[in-house]
């Protein structure tokens, strides 16, 4: 039914945890194959991915957005995409609801057209990051822009009806969202938990990338112009 594509890069802790909370729907037959793009890892990525039964691809030097493109293309056995980030851990359970989410939308009259992603949560204790998971939830329900880290669940269709993830840099995952549409992505009640590491090295970084999101989600401004911002 699903076919999960996760981009990797020196991700062997990570990719440890994120498989983890794959065994379950696996083993359900809710998930056909996992496959690891690895966009030149240095580390012991490769190891986990085989001990864990994964198709590996190696795509050194390409970007996150190219290698889930190249890994959307050679998925072969779910006719719905599941694309993670290797620090992104589903809590368990969440493949009861992407089932019901998928059964829903082959029935519904434009549910092919329809893509899921799940509710975030930070691993961090503490009222800053509760109020951080408070302003994902309205980002991704008001704009229709969840994060990567989120995970986004689509059918194969209709990603190939969108042309897949464009070849940017950075903001390929707002970049998806805005053309698949804010009234086309079901927010699931399922969470993606994530430790929510700072992006860049300082505040000014943080700041300009942080805006360089809410330009392409509140503002409409395309991705491949904002990206300049982001760096």
């Amino acid at each position: 039914m699903i076919s999960v594509v996760v981009a990797t890069k020196n991700s062997e802790t990570e990719l440890v945890h994120a498989l983890s909370s794959l065994v379950t729907a696996a083993a359900e037959g809710v998930i056909r194959e996992v496959i690891i793009v690895d966009g030149g890892s240095n580390d012991a990525t490769e190891q986990v991915a085989d001990a864990a039964g994964c198709s590996w691809v190696n795509c050194n030097g390409k970007t996150r957005s190219e290698c889930l493109s190249h890994g959307a293309g050679l998925a072969k056995r779910g006719e719905w995409l599941l694309f993670l980030w290797p620090e992104t851990l589903l809590e368990s359970g969440w493949h009861h609801e992407a089932q019901a989410f998928i059964d829903r939308a082959s029935r519904a009259p434009n549910g092919l057209t329809t893509a899921a992603s799940f509710r975030l949560r930070y691993e961090s204790f503490g009222m800053s990051a509760r109020i951080s998971e408070s302003l994902a939830a309205l980002r991704s329900q008001l704009l229709g822009m969840p994060y990567g880290n989120q995970g986004l669940l689509i059918s194969r269709q209709f990603y190939q009806t969108l042309g897949g993830h464009r070849p940017l840099p950075e903001l390929e995952d707002l970049d998806i969202a805005k053309r698949i549409g804010r009234s086309q992505i079901v927010l699931l009640r399922a969470a993606a938990v994530t430790a929510g590491a700072a992006e860049g090295d300082g505040s000014t970084t943080r700041f300009r990338q942080a805006f360089a999101r809410f330009c392409v989600g509140a503002l409409r401004i395309p991705a491949s112009v904002a990206v300049k911002l982001h760096g």
